[in-house]
């Protein structure tokens, strides 16, 4: 109990005091206890492991993550990669279906059916829920990191959230990151995607101004970033670029986070660089959200109209439909190229899907600005006449 009242101590200053404080600090406390009796446990075996990390690293047996060995367990093969993803996130992410639907960019009815089909598969066909053999671990390595990875996403980027961090998903995803990486140390997509959760929880103090408002990237306050975690990130990053000559999503994303933590200021951040490594990870796994992101670091890199031409052309394909950011960048570049009418249309159309209520916020903020400036034009234009 006294160990959950610290770590409440170090946890609620920065994510806010919890709905039920009573609950949050019993469950820590659990934890905690858990935790020990595993270490008492397995004190006795891990003393005769030998100590030569070059010959042997450590057995599934040993790693103390019971949450990680269940994922593991519940990304059998014999359901899609989909279905896996889904169903881990449901029932040990605790992750709600309209979280994940918003996830898989998918609709909710269409995700249940995904888990009911799931579930209904696994009772048929008799799949055990059991630790695997650790010979099959990697067979089902990619699951699992789609699994952390997008626990990581619904922390950092709440999607039903009146807040826009849950950092209680953050904290868990890297930390079943970690576990992973001590199980697997070679693994360089397991290395890439730690690495990227560290780079962007590093800025997690500072998404959010005092008045709980979104700040934007380029107005964060870099000092305040979590040094430590960048410092880890990035060696995490290289250990991971040094085992691969062709890195993968999770080394590629890690590197693109390692370009703006590197950055002494938002002025100095190497956006061709950035735009150059969307591209690598456009080639290796093509994404309409991959793109759109391509496009803000080609804006940025190269001028608000080169970037629009690249939204303009995902918006017409429709592979995004329902997804708030796109019509929310092109509001923005839009802004900056002063076409003040066209970005009302796409803010308001923004504004119409569903996102976190701290970025409606902002979005609603930038509406009333391009609002503001279309009743000028309007009204300069009534005087000239």
């Amino acid at each position: 109990m006294q160990a959950a009242f610290v770590t409440a101590l170090e946890a609620w200053p920065r994510s806010g005091v919890p709905k039920n404080p009573a609950a949050w600090i019993m469950v820590t406390a659990r934890n905690h206890a858990l935790d020990r009796v595993r270490r008492e446990g397995k004190r006795a075996l891990k003393e005769s492991v030998a100590t030569d990390l070059s010959v042997a690293h450590p057995s599934w047996e040993e790693i103390e993550d019971d949450r990680l060995s269940l994922i593991f367990t519940c990304c059998h093969p014999a359901l899609s990669t989909r279905a896996q993803v889904a169903l881990t996130l449901r029932l040990l992410g605790g992750l709600t279906v309209p979280e994940i639907a918003r996830a898989f960019l998918t609709p909710e009815a269409t995700m249940a059916q995904v888990l009911v089909r799931a579930k209904r598969k696994i009772r048929g066909a008799g799949i055990p829920y059991r630790v695997p053999d650790p010979e099959i671990l990697p067979e089902r390595l990619q699951a699992v990191l789609a699994v952390l990875y997008l626990i990581f996403n619904e922390g950092y980027y709440g999607t039903g959230a009146d807040t826009l961090v849950r950092q209680d998903l953050c904290h868990e995803a890297i930390r079943m990151g970690r576990t992973l990486v001590e199980l697997m140390p070679t693994e360089p997509d397991a290395l890439g995607l730690l690495a990227l959760m560290l780079l962007h929880d590093s800025r997690r103090a500072t998404r959010l101004g005092p008045d709980g408002e979104l700040v934007q990237l380029e107005d964060q306050d870099r000092s305040l970033w979590n040094w430590s975690q960048i410092a880890e990130g990035t060696a995490m990053l290289e250990r991971g670029l040094g085992r691969e000559p062709q890195p993968g999503p999770y080394l590629l994303q890690a590197a693109i986070a390692a370009v703006h933590a590197q950055a002494a200021s938002a002025e100095q951040t190497d956006w061709h660089r950035i735009a150059m490594l969307y591209g690598r990870l456009m080639a290796l796994s093509p994404s309409p959200v991959i793109e759109l992101n391509r496009a803000v670091a080609v804006a940025m890199a190269g001028g608000a109209a080169a970037g629009l031409a690249i939204v303009e052309a995902i918006d017409a394909g429709e592979a995004l439909t329902g997804y708030h950011l796109l019509p929310a960048v092109k509001g923005h570049l839009l802004k900056r190229l002063e076409r003040w009418p066209e970005a009302v249309v796409a803010f308001r159309r923004a504004l119409a899907l569903p996102m976190n209520a701290v970025e409606r916020r902002h979005l609603e903020r930038q509406l009333a600005e391009c609002d503001d400036r279309v009743a000028e034009a309007t009204g300069r234009t009534a005087i000239l006449r």
